[in-house]
């Protein structure tokens, strides 16, 4: 059994640092081409709420829930709701990126990372 949660756990950090590549591709072509940043938005978990943050980025979803920051991270914007979030801004921490957005999710809204990526740039600034 400990073979097998090692080979998983194996396997994660693969995927991780595949997506990590990913996104730091990204981060550059998006510099590149002259995508200005903005600062990022969470929301909290039961959708009433919406909080800022201290993190720059690029929204990756129309729906403003998933974002790579200028920092390289990858951001679910989603967040606890919480009364000091509203004066001082939500923390976020970066989450470990998969190479499908959305899986283990249960909503059935997936797409691969790097296609999410890529249609981001290519909608440069005309982005919603």
């Amino acid at each position: 059994m400990a073979g097998h949660a090692a080979a998983l756990e194996a396997g994660r950090a693969a995927e991780a640092d595949e997506a990590a590549a990913l996104i730091a591709d990204f981060v550059r072509a998006a510099e590149e081409r002259g995508l200005s940043p903005t600062v990022l938005s969470a929301r909290s978990f039961d959708g009433r709420s919406t909080y800022r943050t201290r993190i720059r980025g690029w929204y990756l979803k129309s729906n403003k829930s998933v974002a790579v920051g200028t920092d390289g991270g990858y951001y679910v914007l989603t967040v606890p709701s919480s009364l000091r979030a509203r004066f001082t801004g939500a923390d976020l921490q970066p989450s470990i990126p998969r190479l499908v957005v959305g899986a283990g999710g249960g909503d059935g809204e997936t797409i691969p990372l790097a296609q999410l990526l890529r249609r981001r740039l290519d909608l440069g600034v005309s982005w919603p």
